[in-house]
């Protein structure tokens, strides 16, 4: 497995890793809203909406600045 690091600071991504990137943001965020959340504790449904609201922020400062990509709200 190849791990994702940031690009060196003002270095753009090439557009099919950015394009995976997003995809992979959409795909964790679309199946943390799957999640039946009234059957975890207290603790563990927690977790999920920080890590829902991380990710709708990271992908709201990550999506083009032209309106285009993948909605990040889907499923919700």
């Amino acid at each position: 497995m190849v791990g994702l690091s940031a690009p060196a600071s003002g270095e753009a991504l090439p557009m099919e890793q950015e394009f995976k990137q997003g995809y992979r943001m959409h795909r964790i965020l679309s199946n943390l809203n799957r999640l039946d959340v009234d059957r975890l504790d207290d603790a563990d449904r927690e977790r999920v909406e920080t890590a829902r609201d991380l990710l709708e922020e990271v992908s709201l400062l990550t999506r083009p600045s032209d309106g285009a990509g993948a909605d990040a709200h889907a499923d919700s």
